[in-house]
């Protein structure tokens, strides 16, 4: 039991404080996740949903992210998708501006962005915000409040302000807990579906609409997937370099042998959730307001989570996320530059042609990775279709889950083992290694 890497965890008391630090804020973010919107009857929004026996599509896909806060219309119903939507238009926006880009690089101008992208974020959230209203409206008996204006008033405001403390919340996980924050919270959302989701299935099987045989073969299906993705996430291709000696005064430096690691999947889950946030936008705009206008209900029938053109288009954006963030967070050119500064080289690899051999080892490795990951994206769908899973089932047994709770999961553990480690401790597996997966 002294060995015991689990009870080591606990014994160091920083890692102690951190998890439960950690723990903490997602039970602050799970209360308000069933903390409803102030002026909407939560009786008839859970008479609502209990009478849609297969379930609501763009709802459960909304609720994919945010454990159910979405159904529950709660001050957190939008969770981080804001944010993590304006994350990506910086990102753009860096990347196609050079005069941006050259304030990001200059001292403080990350913190300038950030300040930017908060800024942005409560303007997003007031968009989606708005449009919340107008599904609610659909719902018969959820609005309580007599006055339209007061209910869109109030309505906007407490679900910006929770999609900001939401960020805030993952802020504080990351600077004093374990783990992302923002990756924690969703992951954290994703895992209270499932009691709900195997309940439901339970329900469905015994009422005869689903096959115990499709949903055994469907689980085998989803341990085999489990194994394949942490094999997938571990995997690595290792870029010898070696450093020549150097003499500065007496002491000689360099002469050593080393290796840049490029994982299988350089992006890890990111292009997963981008492309997720990317669409959520259009999807909530169209779905609650479409009713009231024509074409927008046209975009909604086109976007429809569980249809052939949106998981066209998730592939498709998952490839492109995934080229994207691995040319930001693994640069070839400022990779060649510092090896070439400290004097370091690629055996049989010209100076000179460093950049361009990086480059065409990060293609090889993020084509076959990116559809991969878009395979595994739309697993769900498969699952859906093939099997007649109801969605709310299909999505959290497959696809863009599987990869997030394996991705957080890694890092999360990888984070630990470091803790423990720098300790004198034993790590978390006493065979091979866990790696960080940058989410």
């Amino acid at each position: 039991m002294a060995n015991n890497a689990f009870v080591n965890v606990f014994r160091i008391k920083e890692l102690r404080d951190r998890i439960l630090f950690t723990i903490g804020i997602l039970v602050v973010f799970r209360l308000g996740s069933v903390l409803t919107i102030p002026g909407i009857d939560p009786h008839a929004l859970s008479a609502y949903f209990q009478s849609q026996v297969r379930g609501n599509a763009f709802v459960d896909y909304m609720d994919f992210f945010v454990g159910g806060a979405f159904s529950n219309f709660s001050v957190f119903m939008l969770g981080v998708m804001p944010y993590i939507s304006t994350q990506i238009l910086m990102q753009l926006a860096l990347f196609v501006f050079p005069s941006l880009k050259k304030i990001a690089e200059d001292d403080g101008g990350r913190k300038k962005i950030q300040v930017w992208t908060r800024i942005l974020t409560v303007f997003v959230a007031l968009i989606q915000s708005y449009a919340v209203t107008f599904y609610a409206n659909s719902i018969p008996g959820a609005i309580v409040l007599q006055s339209r204006f007061m209910y869109i008033f109030v309505t906007m405001l407490t679900v910006t302000t929770g999609t900001m403390i939401t960020v805030w919340l993952g802020e504080q996980i990351t600077a004093r807990g374990i783990g992302n924050g923002v990756s924690i919270i969703i992951f954290a959302g994703i895992i209270v579906r499932l009691p709900h989701a195997i309940s439901q299935m339970i329900r469905l099987v015994r009422l005869g609409e689903l096959n115990l045989v499709f949903v055994v073969i469907a689980l085998i299906m989803f341990v085999g997937i489990i194994v394949l993705v942490v094999y997938e996430q571990q995997g690595q291709r290792k870029i010898p370099v070696h450093y020549a000696k150097r003499v500065v005064g007496r002491k000689m430096y360099g002469g050593q042998n080393t290796y840049i690691p490029f994982k299988i999947n350089p992006s890890g889950v990111i292009p997963i959730i981008f492309a997720s946030s990317f669409l959520t936008f259009p999807i909530s705009i169209a779905t609650t307001i479409g009713p009231n206008v024509r074409w927008l209900n046209s975009l909604a029938q086109f976007l429809r989570p569980n249809g052939w053109w949106y998981n066209i288009l998730y592939l498709l954006l998952i490839v492109f996320f995934a080229y994207f963030y691995t040319q930001i967070s693994l640069n070839p050119t400022e990779i060649a530059k510092q090896i070439r500064e400290n004097g370091g080289s690629i055996p049989g690899i010209r100076t000179d042609k460093t950049e361009e051999y990086l480059q065409k080892i990060l293609n090889r490795l993020i084509l076959p990775g990116s559809l991969y990951l878009a395979l595994i994206a739309v697993l769900p769908t498969v699952i859906q279709t093939i099997f007649g899973f109801p969605q709310s089932i299909s999505m959290l047994m497959g696809g863009t889950s599987l990869l997030i709770l394996v991705g957080v999961d890694l890092d999360t553990m990888s984070q630990i083992e470091a803790q423990l480690k720098m300790h004198h401790h034993e790590g978390l597996v006493k065979r091979g290694k866990l790696r960080s997966r940058n989410l």
